[in-house]
């Protein structure tokens, strides 16, 4: 096997840890801080390239998103949305979408740093990219769903596109990745993976074992539908079996891998019994691969476990094995108290794994026979190759010269804002 890869890109933008979903909302962006925090605290930052993203525009999002559903969104404020209840249904806002200040800069932060991170792939400047804050893989070309407003992902992939000729995305969130599929559901220059509860009315609904794409894309879209009180070793057994088929029949260019956090045991909103291993096992697996690969959030709505989760990924993706104690850090230490201040999350015992051994083999042969209809990789002709992430041009003589705008990630290397302390400025007085 060749030597691992290890250029790795991180992006992280304090922004994106004060938006605030609302009173009671299980959506906490705030776990995206405590996430860095966590790493910053390992030191985990000092092995990677640390970025902060640039804010994506409009025009780029309207790459897959509807033009006047972005500027819906661009426009729409709390104080303005009770003027805009037609506009509002229409785009599939309220309850679990909510308005809330400061929200089209959260969509152009999180939005920024998955499509930045396929720049630097596709430029070769890293060899794998990680943005916690990307991942909302609900959200559809003209709407909002499931807490996801603008679907970065389908932007990122977009942007590999430009590049490669085929892109493979795999989600481990808890829920189905519907709005990427339904992106790509027609299309064979994008294979979309999801593993995920399925049924009983279990959010989207969508993600049956019989969903396999259409037209150009029949076989392309594959579905694991799994059953509550999942656990690692069936997890681990089926990921690797389904994954080691796709890639040596599909061949991509580059890969996409979606960690939601609710799979893991004693999720707010999930029903699975993953811990930390079980979920970053995946991980670990597609890096052995050495294809270019970008890593993103998604759902997770216990923090203290999201924030663990994510910091022991991060560290696997580095080759790095960490301490199980988590050291002591400002801000955010006492939120590890549930479990003694320890890098785990523990099996719950009241959840029964209805994931029968039979069944699983069941799902397992249906997926293998699908693949197979697919002798090997798609022969896709690449055409002139579209220029990277449209970025406006702009007056220089109008610009504020201690502003970043646009640009690739490359030319925004270690930025960091005040509260994000990093190794230069840890000495600081607070």
């Amino acid at each position: 096997m060749a030597p691992s890869k290890d250029r790795i890109s991180y992006f992280y933008d304090a922004d994106v840890g004060t938006s605030y979903y609302g009173n009671n909302h299980p959506m906490k962006p705030h776990r995206l801080a405590m996430t860095h925090h966590l790493v910053l605290s390992y030191d985990l930052h000092k092995k990677m390239e640390v970025y902060r993203p640039r804010r994506s525009y409009p025009v780029e999002m309207s790459q897959f998103h509807a033009e006047d559903y972005v500027d819906f969104l661009s426009r729409i404020t709390p104080d303005t949305q009770q003027d805009h209840t037609e506009q509002m249904q229409r785009y599939n806002l309220g309850e679990d979408c909510p308005i809330f200040d400061g929200l089209f800069d959260f969509c152009k932060l999180y939005t920024g740093g998955s499509i930045d991170g396929a720049v630097r792939l596709n430029h070769g400047l890293s060899d794998i990219a990680i943005n916690w804050s990307g991942g909302l893989h609900h959200a559809k070309k003209s709407e909002a769903s499931g807490f996801c407003y603008i679907n970065d992902l389908v932007l990122a992939i977009l942007e590999l596109l430009k590049h490669h000729p085929r892109v493979l995305y795999i989600d481990i969130d808890i829920h189905h990745g519907d709005g990427v599929e339904e992106a790509f559901y027609l299309t064979d220059r994008v294979m979309t993976v999801s593993f995920h509860k399925y049924g009983d009315m279990f959010f989207p609904g969508t993600g049956a074992l019989k969903d396999v794409g259409g037209d150009a894309g029949k076989y392309y879209s594959v579905n694991v539908p799994l059953l509550d009180g999942m656990d690692d070793a069936g997890f681990r057994a089926i990921f690797k079996s389904v994954m080691q088929k796709v890639m040596d029949v599909y061949q991509p260019g580059a890969v996409v891998l979606q960690c939601g956090a609710d799979s893991l045991a004693a999720d707010r909103l999930g029903c699975f019994n993953l811990t930390l291993d079980g979920h970053a096992d995946c991980v670990k697996f597609m890096k052995r691969f050495n294809v270019p690969l970008l890593v993103t959030g998604g759902g997770g709505y216990t923090k203290s476990n999201v924030a663990r989760c994510w910091t022991y990924e991060t560290a696997a993706l580095l080759d790095k094995t960490l301490s199980t104690d988590i050291p002591e850090h400002d801000f955010y230490y006492e939120y590890y108290a549930d479990v003694g201040y320890k890098m785990k999350v523990q099996p719950t015992n009241y959840i029964e794994n209805l994931n029968t051994k039979t069944y699983l083999q069941d799902v397992k042969q249906q997926v293998m026979e699908n693949l197979r209809a697919l002798e090997h990789a798609p022969g896709v002709g690449m055409h002139e190759v579209p220029p990277d992430s449209m970025i406006p041009e702009f007056d220089e003589d109008e610009l504020n010269p201690d502003e970043r705008y646009g640009g690739a990630a490359g030319m925004d290397k270690l930025v960091f804002g005040d509260d994000e302390f990093y190794e230069d400025d840890k000495d600081q007085d607070r």
